[in-house]
C-alpha cells in the first residue's frame, strides 16, 4: 500500500468514526420523538371535499386516532381539486416529522403517475407509506327515472341504442374515469367521460339526467340507492358488497373483466423518522382492528384493513403497474 493509499485510508476511517456519533445521536432522538409522539395536532391532509368517501375515511380514522392517543387533536385538512394532486403537492412538501400525513387514495398514488405527463410529485420518493387503512368496491349506477334497465346487461343494451354513453367521472385520472372506460370496452361502446369535481357532482348530474351512469363508491352510493333515488346494477369487487347484499358483482352478470377496487392509506413525507413512521402504522392498525373502528367502518360502506408498510407499499407498486396498464389502453394523457 503506497503512502498516499494509506492516508486516504486513513482519512475515510476518521471520516466514519467522527459520524457515528452523530449517527447514533440522531437515533437516540428519533426514538425519543416518536416515544413522544404525537405531543401537538397532527394534521391530516385530503385531497377531497367534505363528504366525500376519503373524507369520511379520513374523519373516523381521525377519531379513533385521538382517542388512543389520548385526545389528542387529529385535524382533518381538506384539499380538494385536480383529482386530489394539489393535496399530494403538498403533502410531499411538508415537513417530515410526523406532524402532517396524508389520507392517500388509488388514484394519487398509482394512477397519476401514467395519467399525468407532469406529475408535481414522485409517489414513490416524496413519501413513505405507511398503513393501507380501507378498501373500497364501486358500484355501477343508474337513474332509475332515465333509464329502463335493471340489470348491467340491460343497459348495456339499451346504452347501444342511444346516441351515445355519457358516463360521469369523480375526476379525470380517477378509478371512475378509468372504471367507466373498461366498462365501455366490456360492452363493446365507447363512453364519452364527462368530469366532474367530486362524487357529489357527479351524482348530481345523475340526477339532472345530464350523464346516463357513473361508478361511485359503495359507501356513497348506497344511501341513494335505498333511498330509491338511484338504481345499483352491478358492484365491481370479486365479492357482494355488504352494504349492498342483493347487487350482484359484475363478475356475476358475465362481465369477468370488471374487477377493480380502490383503497385509502396514510403515507407520510419522505424522511418522516422509521420510528415515528412504525408508531403511528401500529396506531393505524389498533384503530383499524378495534370492534368500534371496523364497526363504523363497514357502516360507511368500507373494508377496514390496516396493514403493515411493507403490504402497503407493495399494493402501490402493484397497482400502479396494473393501472398504468389501464391508463395506457385509453392514450388518455392529463397536463
Amino acid at each position: 500500500m503506497t503512502p498516499s493509499t494509506l492516508r486516504r485510508h486513513l482519512l475515510a476511517l476518521l471520516a466514519l468514526g467522527a459520524l457515528a456519533p452523530a449517527a447514533q445521536a440522531q437515533a437516540q432522538a428519533n426514538t425519543a420523538a416518536a416515544a413522544a409522539y404525537p405531543s401537538r395536532p397532527v394534521r391530516m391532509i385530503v385531497g377531497f371535499p367534505a363528504g366525500t368517501g376519503p373524507d369520511i375515511v379520513a374523519r373516523l380514522l381521525a377519531q379513533k386516532l385521538s382517542e388512543g392517543w389520548g385526545g389528542q387533536g387529529v385535524v382533518v385538512d381538506n384539499k380538494p381539486g385536480a383529482g386530489g394532486l394539489i393535496a399530494a403537492s403538498e403533502a410531499a412538501r411538508a415537513a417530515p416529522d410526523g406532524y402532517t400525513i396524508m389520507l392517500g387514495e388509488t388514484g394519487q398514488l398509482a394512477i397519476a403517475p401514467s395519467s399525468y405527463t407532469k406529475l408535481p410529485y414522485d409517489p414513490a420518493k416524496d413519501f413513505v407509506p405507511v398503513s393501507q387503512v380501507v378498501e373500497s368496491n364501486f358500484v355501477l349506477l343508474v337513474n332509475p327515472q332515465k333509464t329502463p334497465a335493471k340489470t348491467a346487461r340491460e343497459f348495456a343494451d339499451w346504452a347501444r341504442q342511444q346516441k351515445g354513453l355519457f358516463m360521469a367521472t369523480f375526476g379525470a385520472g380517477t378509478p371512475g374515469h378509468f372504471g367507466a372506460y373498461m366498462f365501455g370496452e366490456a360492452i363493446r361502446l365507447k363512453p364519452e367521460a364527462v368530469h366532474y369535481k367530486s362524487t357529489g357532482d357527479a351524482l348530481g348530474g345523475m340526477f339532472a339526467g345530464d350523464v346516463q351512469a357513473v361508478f361511485a363508491s359503495v359507501g356513497l352510493a348506497a344511501p341513494n340507492v335505498k333511498a330509491g333515488k338511484l338504481l345499483a346494477l352491478g358492484v365491481s369487487g370479486a365479492e357482494r358488497s355488504a352494504a349492498l347484499p342483493d347487487v350482484p358483482t359484475l363478475k356475476e352478470q358475465g362481465y369477468p373483466g370488471l374487477q377493480f377496487n380502490s383503497w385509502f392509506g396514510i403515507v407520510a413525507p419522505a424522511r418522516t423518522p422509521p420510528e415515528i413512521v412504525a408508531k403511528l402504522q401500529a396506531d393505524i392498525v389498533k384503530a383499524m382492528q378495534s370492534a368500534d373502528g371496523r364497526r363504523k367502518i363497514e357502516e360507511a360502506g368500507f373494508r377496514a384493513t390496516g396493514t403493515t408498510r411493507e403490504q402497503f407499499a407493495r399494493l402501490i407498486a402493484e397497482d400502479t403497474v396494473t393501472w398504468g396498464k389501464a391508463v395506457a389502453a385509453t392514450g388518455f394523457k392529463a397536463d
